[in-house]
This record gives structure tokens, sequence and C-alpha cells, in this order.
């Protein structure tokens, strides 16, 4: 049976809702606010699965980006404005002007969504953004189904909107598979062949090239060292465009516990929460979220791609219906 709790009440007096969807291998927490994925639980694993806290103030303040939905375009746009349709959009400034950062404080992860529907195993929220939010064009309806099947938890987003606009929302979750957080030897395998090459704000030069005989090359796997000697801020590209449903990632902890990871999208952001530090805050593993406590495998376009006209599109035009999916599945195997 779904559970639905109360989660708290936002500064500005919104009541957050949080829903339990489950299968008898795999228990998901979703809140009302940001459409964040808080709590994943595999059977037979006693520690939770993903980063997140029992506090709706953590998820306002410094736990933002954490489990989210983020958008309407996450990652970074350079210059804080986009040309759409022949005219100018101006968005909020971040990084001294330099660039605007997730949308911004009015994005989707921000929102508190409407539940539309659910059952024990399936939820529904919708969001309504109207035009001008954030300064993006649009009234724009966005829909995102959580679906939980054995031990797979389906993300699957619909998007429409009434003026032409850019659309590339992403989950935020952080994973830390093994009872402590954090990722430290860890496997990351991802099938990428080319990565966007960063500029010194991490903003997309426009070169795409070859991850052979670089940091980036995840394809046969990488042990991760889970600290600052690596640094993991960058966008891998899986594919030219968006395509079906297909594996693209797996994530092997040292307990046991993988994670396989798939989705319709064509660009890998992996981030190794490096600048997150919140020792204020409750957490589900009972200790404070510092540096490198998870891994962030956000699925998106490529970043960069309203200056980069050769990168995939995100525009999103009237009559027309963006779709993504991604999935994430579990297990654990016996050691030793």
């Amino acid at each position: 049976m779904t559970q639905i709790t109360p989660f708290g009440t936002t500064q500005d007096n919104h009541e957050v809702t949080q829903i339990e969807i489950s299968s008898d291998q795999l228990t998901v927490k979703i809140l009302t606010f940001g459409a964040v994925i808080n709590d994943v639980r595999l059977t037979g694993v006693s520690w939770p699965l993903t980063l997140g806290s029992p506090d709706i103030s953590a998820y306002e303040r410094s736990l933002g980006s954490f489990g989210s939905l983020m958008g309407p375009v996450i990652n970074r746009i350079k210059g804080c404005s986009a040309k759409i349709d022949g005219q100018i959009y101006n968005f909020e400034k971040h990084h001294s002007g330099k660039l605007t950062q997730h949308s911004g404080s009015t994005g989707m992860q921000k929102q508190v969504w409407r539940v539309t529907d659910y059952g024990t195993n399936f939820l529904v929220l919708k969001l309504t953004l109207p035009n001008g939010l954030g300064g993006f064009p649009g009234n724009r309806q966005i829909e995102v189904r959580y679906t939980v099947m054995q031990s797979t938890l389906i993300m699957t987003v619909h998007a429409t909107t009434d003026a032409t606009t850019v659309f590339n929302p992403a989950n935020h979750s952080y994973w830390s598979l093994d009872p402590k957080v954090g990722f430290k030897d860890q496997v990351l395998q991802v099938s990428a062949d080319r990565f966007t090459e960063p500029d010194d704000t991490l903003m997309p030069t426009g070169q795409v090239l070859s991850v052979l005989g670089t940091q980036y090359d995840f394809q046969n796997g990488m042990k991760m060292a889970g600290d600052a000697s690596q640094f993991f801020d960058f966008n891998l590209c899986l594919t030219d465009r968006r395509r079906p449903l297909q594996k693209i990632a797996n994530l092997i902890g040292t307990h046991g516990v993988s994670m396989d990871m798939a989705t319709t999208e064509c660009g890998l952001q992996v981030y190794d929460c490096g600048t997150i530090n919140a020792p204020q805050f409750k957490t589900h593993h009972d200790v404070p979220y510092g540096p490198y406590s998870g891994l962030a495998l956000e699925a998106q376009s490529w970043p960069g791609s309203l200056a980069h006209s050769h990168f995939p599109s995100i525009y999103l035009r009237p009559h027309t219906q963006y779709e993504q999916v991604t999935s994430w599945t579990f297990s654990k195997e016996k050691l030793g």
C-alpha cells in the first residue's frame, strides 16, 4: 500500500508530502518538493543507497540539489542568456554573472509539485511553470512519473509548452552504494567514447574529444578515489541525439551492491559532490554530508547547446512533447 505522509512546510508556507512506492525488492520515497527522490532502499540491504534528509529545510538550503528533478535547464547556461526564436532571454546570474546554474532560484527543484495519481508502485507529479518564470519563455506543463518494478526505479518525464522554449531536465541524485557514505574504491563504467571539453568555468568550449588516454575514459570501468585527488564535474557524450532507453552506466560498490543506469538522453554529467558541506542537517545516514559523500550521475542533453549549435538541441516547441526515460536497477551480490 502506498504510504503518504506529511514532510513539513516550506519557508513560504507550502506543505510538502512524502510518498512511498515499492515492490517486494525496492522501496522508494519521493517528495512533492522538487520531485525529490528522497530515499532508496533495496530489500536485504540495511543502508540507504542515495543521499537524503528527513528535514525539509535541508532541501531548501544546502541539500537543494539532492535527488531533485532539476530544470527547466539543468547544468550551466553561459552568459546567463539565450536567443530563442530571434529574441534574447535573460536568466538569473551566478558566478559573477558568467553563467546561470540549474535555472536559478525558481527552478523545478524549488517548486512544490501536485500529486495527480498514485498506486502501490507508482506516483505521478505535475508542475506548471508560467511564462517568464526565471526568464524562460512559455507556459510549460511538466509531468514526472516514478515507477518501481522489481528492483528498478523508472523516471519518465513529459513536458509541453505554448511558446518555443528550452528544456533539458535531469535527476540529480547522489548515489552512495556502501554502508559508509562516499564512493571510495567503487567502480564506475560508462558507455561513452567522447566528452565535451570544459573551460575554466566548466562550460563546454564546443570541442568534442575522444576519452581515450584521458581522465574521462570510463568505458572499461574505473576505480574511483572518492576524494580531492580526482575531480569529477564533466559531461560524457553517450550519443549524438536522444534515443530509445538504453543501458549507459554501471556503478559497483565495495559491499556487493551495484546499480545499472539506463536513459534515453545523449549525455551524462558526472559530479563528485566535492563542493557540498552541510554539517547542520540530519541525514538518512546519521552522519553529516560533506565533500565526496556521493556521486551524481545526471542523464541529460549535452550542456552548452545554446552556445554551440552543433550540439544536440534542447529547444521545445508548441505542439510537440518532450519525453525522457531514465532508470536505475539495483542488485546485491553475496561477497566471500
